[in-house]
């Protein structure tokens, strides 16, 4: 039995159904799956710009936390300045009254010429020099003309040397000078200053930070002394 026109219209039908249907099913499976990708793309590229996004504000942060600390820094150093600054002027006024008061050790009658020896008794056993020229104030003349004999007696009893001391007439030390003694050999080649204005930086430079620490207290972060 043959099949017939209308069979073959139905066949042909189905199979066209068919055909579309499988189309149809195709196509929205690419949109899905092109959905899909643009979808991963979509959210890798809002994930990329929101990485980026929180990397720059966070070297944003990092700059403005480092420039913090900068300026932190740098404000509590200049603090530490303007401190070390105020304690080092105020131990200079407390150098700058001794030496304004050195003035009245040579203006005590009783006490100076006892000073006077000791000065010129150091001058000369740090020249242990057989001939030294010796300079002092001009108001200082007589009093060291008295106090040489017995210095030179006492040298010479330590040194076993004789020392021949001359006296400068023509030059002396400043007016302004405290008192003490300056004295030269060879020439001038060798000199030794042993006046009270000497012997006040001798003595403050040896003993600056026992007075910073008297006037300001130990310092903790100190491990060596100057």
């Amino acid at each position: 039995m043959g099949i017939s026109d209308n069979d073959v219209k139905k066949q042909l039908k189905h199979m066209m159904d068919f055909i579309e249907q499988e189309a149809t099913e195709k196509a929205e499976e690419i949109d899905a799956k092109a959905e899909e990708e643009f979808n991963i793309e979509k959210g890798r590229l809002v994930q990329q710009q929101r990485t980026k996004i929180l990397e720059y504000y966070e070297k944003k942060e990092k700059q403005v936390e480092l420039q913090r600390k900068i300026q932190s820094s740098n404000m509590l150093n200049q603090g530490r300045l303007m401190c070390l600054k105020a304690r080092e002027d105020h131990l200079h006024r407390v150098l700058e009254e001794a030496k304004a008061n050195l003035s009245r050790i040579s203006g005590n009658k009783e006490r100076y010429p006892a000073i006077l020896k000791g000065l010129i008794l150091q001058a000369l056993f740090q020249m242990l020099e057989k001939e030294v020229v010796l300079q002092c104030r001009k108001v200082d003349i007589p009093l060291v003309e008295s106090l040489l004999p017995e210095c030179v007696d006492e040298l010479e009893s330590h040194w076993g040397n004789k020392t021949k001391v001359i006296i400068d007439n023509q030059h002396f030390l400043p007016v302004e000078s405290a008192g003490g003694v300056e004295m030269t050999a060879k020439a001038g080649r060798i000199k030794v200053s042993s006046t009270l204005e000497s012997r006040l930086e001798l003595i403050a430079s040896q003993i600056v930070p026992q007075i910073r620490t008297a006037l300001f207290g130990e310092n903790p972060n100190r491990k060596f002394f100057d």
